[in-house]
């Protein structure tokens, strides 16, 4: 499903809390449309469907709020995001590094088009 950058929060929450769905995964991909897509993956236990939440974060502001205060497990995938596509996930409680050296040059994205 498509959302709106805004509503990534308010729908994790009624998918995990709500409708009681396992956080599987995000991922994350810097498309040639000038955005970075951020895909949550979510699971039923008792059924086989998986939902995706598809978030267009438009560059170069390239924010979009945390869902680490609903999902505690979704901390270090943000984190892995944020270092190699340069997205700011707002109000994540550690934003330090997870992958890359601590000398890694600050403004420099891996897997960014544009880099």
């Amino acid at each position: 499903m498509d959302i709106a950058p805004g509503h990534i929060l308010e729908c994790s929450r009624i998918l995990f809390e709500d409708m009681k769905a396992r956080f599987i995964i995000a991922s994350g991909v810097d498309t040639p449309r000038g955005v970075v897509e951020i895909l949550y993956h979510f699971d039923f236990f008792q059924t086989s469907p998986v939902v995706s939440l598809r978030v267009a974060v438009p560059k170069p502001e390239l924010t979009v709020d945390s869902i680490s205060s609903v999902i505690k497990g979704a901390e270090w995938i943000e984190r892995e995001i944020a270092e190699l596509l340069g997205v700011t996930f707002r109000d994540h409680p550690h934003p330090d590094k997870l992958l890359l050296p601590h000398d890694w040059p600050e403004g420099k994205y891996p897997l960014r088009r544009d880099q």
